[in-house]
C-alpha cells in the first residue's frame, strides 16, 4: 500500500447538512432554507453586502442582458481562499471576452444572504445554488429556466441533470459533484498491523478495522453526525425516506432501523466518535488532527488536507456495502440565475464558460471537484487516479432527498441526532423523521 500525499487547494464543506455542502461544496452541509411555499421569502437579518447591487446591460431595444459592458455580481458559498480565487480568475478570464466585469462575493452564509438578496427584491446575476435547496426555490418561480440552452446541455450525468430538474424543466447547469468515500490515514494503519487484504468491503468488516484503528488519543472511525452521513448507512441498509413516487414517507423502516442501529453499535464499542466529540468542526478537521483514523467525505478533503495537514499520509477507497449493497451520496452545485434577470443572457453566456470541460478541470485542480460532465469527469479520474473511488461512487450514489420543504425536516432529523451520540433511541428518531417527513411531502404536493 503507497501512501500518497495531497497538492490540492482548500475545499472544506460548508454545508450544514450541507455541504455545502458541499455542497459543496460543507464538513458540514446546510440544509436550511430561508424561502417558504408561498409567494415571497422572508426576510433575513443576514448583511448580503453587495450582493444585489447590479448594473442593467438592457439596450435600446429591450434586449436584456445581451450588452456589452456592464457588470454583474456573483453570490458563491466557498470553502478558502482557494475556490474564491479560482472563481474569480475564471470569471476575469471571461470578462476580457466579454467586457463585463463580475464581483465575486464570498457569502458568510450562503443560504441566508441568497434569501435576502430575493426577499429584497435584488438578488445577484448568478450564484450557487445547491442540491437541497433547488427545488423550493424553483417551485417559487425564482430562478431561471436556462439549462438546456446549454451547448453541453446533454453532456452533464443525468442524474446531476435529473437533481436540478423541476416539473420536467431541465433549470440549472451542475457545476461539479461530488461523492463520498473512505479516507484512511495510512500510518496509522499499518502501525495497527493492517494491510491491503484489511480494507474494508463490508459493514462487519468496517467495525472490526475501526476498533483496530481506535486507541486513547484517536478514534477509529469519524464522520459528520448528520443525515448527509447517516443517510449512506440507510440507504446501505436498502432503505430510503421517501417512495420512489415522491408520495409516501419510508422513514420508518426495519432497514433504516437496521442502519441506525449499526451506527449505535460503533458508538458503544467506542470506535466511532464524531467531530464535536473530538474537538474538530468537520471530520476532515479530525483527520488532519490525527484524532480520527478513517473518515467518511468528499474530495473537498483533498485540498484541506493539502493546505492545513500536508504531512499527513492517506488513501481514499470506496465505501464499505450494507446488507443492500453498495451505495453513497452525490452532492451537486448548479448555477443559478434569478428569474427575470436583465442580466441574463450575459449569466447563461458566463455559465457556458464556466462549464466547459476546460474549465471544469482546472476548477478540479484549484479546489478538488469532479467535473460535471461525463467527457470532463473521464479526464478527471486519469489526472486524479488517487480519487479513482470518488469517481467511482457516482455508479451507485443517489442523490440526497431534496423536495420542496425536505430541508426543514432534515434539519430538525440532524438536531435528533445530536442525542443520538449518547444513546438516543433509533425508533423515537426514526418515528419523528416519518411523521415530519409525510407532513412536508403532503404539503409539498398539494401545492
Amino acid at each position: 500500500m503507497k501512501a500518497h500525499r495531497h497538492g490540492r487547494a482548500v475545499l472544506l464543506l460548508a454545508v450544514v447538512a450541507l455541504i455545502a455542502a458541499a455542497c459543496g461544496g460543507d464538513g458540514t452541509e446546510d440544509t436550511s432554507i430561508p424561502i417558504t411555499s408561498g409567494d415571497e421569502a422572508p426576510a433575513t437579518t443576514a448583511d448580503t453586502g453587495d450582493a444585489g447591487d447590479t448594473d442593467s446591460t438592457e439596450g435600446e431595444d429591450g434586449d436584456t442582458g445581451s450588452a456589452e459592458g456592464g457588470s454583474m455580481t456573483m453570490l458563491i458559498g466557498t470553502s478558502g481562499d482557494a475556490e474564491t480565487n479560482a472563481v474569480q480568475a475564471a470569471v476575469d478570464a471571461w470578462g476580457q471576452e466579454s467586457g463585463v466585469s463580475v464581483e465575486v462575493i464570498a457569502a458568510n452564509d450562503l443560504t441566508q444572504q441568497l434569501g435576502q438578496g430575493f426577499s429584497g427584491g435584488n438578488p445577484p446575476d448568478i450564484f450557487y445554488m445547491s442540491w437541497d435547496q433547488f427545488q423550493t426555490y424553483a417551485a417559487n418561480g425564482y430562478l431561471e429556466p436556462y439549462a438546456e440552452e446549454l451547448s453541453n446541455a446533454d453532456a452533464y450525468y443525468q442524474s446531476l441533470r435529473d437533481t436540478f430538474t423541476y416539473d420536467g424543466t431541465f433549470y440549472c447547469a451542475p457545476k461539479d459533484f461530488s461523492t463520498l468515500g473512505l479516507v484512511i490515514n495510512t500510518d496509522a494503519w499499518e502501525e495497527a498491523g493492517l494491510s491491503d487484504d484489511d480494507i474494508p468491503t463490508n459493514w462487519d468488516e468496517l467495525a472490526q478495522v475501526a476498533e483496530a484503528l481506535t486507541t486513547d488519543s484517536r478514534a477509529g472511525l469519524s464522520f459528520g453526525l448528520e443525515y448527509a452521513r447517516i443517510g449512506v448507512f440507510m440507504n446501505q441498509a436498502g432503505g430510503s425516506l421517501v417512495s420512489e413516487d415522491g408520495t409516501t414517507a419510508t422513514a420508518d423502516s426495519p432497514e433504516n432501523l437496521q442502519a441506525l442501529e449499526y451506527v449505535q453499535s460503533l458508538v458503544e464499542a467506542g470506535s466511532l466518535r464524531f467531530p464535536s466529540e473530538l474537538g474538530a468542526g468537520w471530520a476532515g478537521e479530525a483527520f488532519g488532527q490525527q484524532t480520527a483514523a478513517m473518515v467518511i467525505e468528499g474530495p473537498w478533503i483533498n485540498g484541506a488536507l493539502a493546505n492545513d495537514y500536508p504531512d499527513v499520509n492517506y488513501r481514499v477507497v470506496e465505501l464499505p456495502e450494507g446488507p443492500a449493497g453498495p451505495s453513497t451520496f452525490v452532492f451537486t452545485n448548479c448555477w443559478g440565475i434569478p428569474a427575470g434577470s436583465e442580466t441574463r443572457d450575459l449569466a447563461v453566456d458566463l455559465v457556458e464558460f464556466l462549464t466547459s470541460d476546460e474549465q471544469q478541470l482546472a476548477f478540479s485542480e484549484a479546489f478538488g471537484v469532479i467535473p460535471s460532465t461525463e467527457s470532463a469527469a473521464a479526464v478527471y479520474a486519469e489526472q486524479f487516479p488517487e480519487n479513482e473511488a470518488f469517481v467511482a461512487g457516482n455508479d451507485y450514489s443517489v442523490s440526497p432527498i431534496a423536495f420542496a420543504g425536505a430541508a426543514e425536516v432534515i434539519a430538525d432529523f440532524n438536531a435528533s441526532l445530536e442525542g443520538f451520540a449518547t444513546g438516543g433511541d433509533a425508533q423515537t428518531i426514526l418515528t419523528t423523521l416519518q411523521a415530519n417527513l409525510q407532513a412536508a411531502l403532503d404539503a409539498a404536493n398539494a401545492g
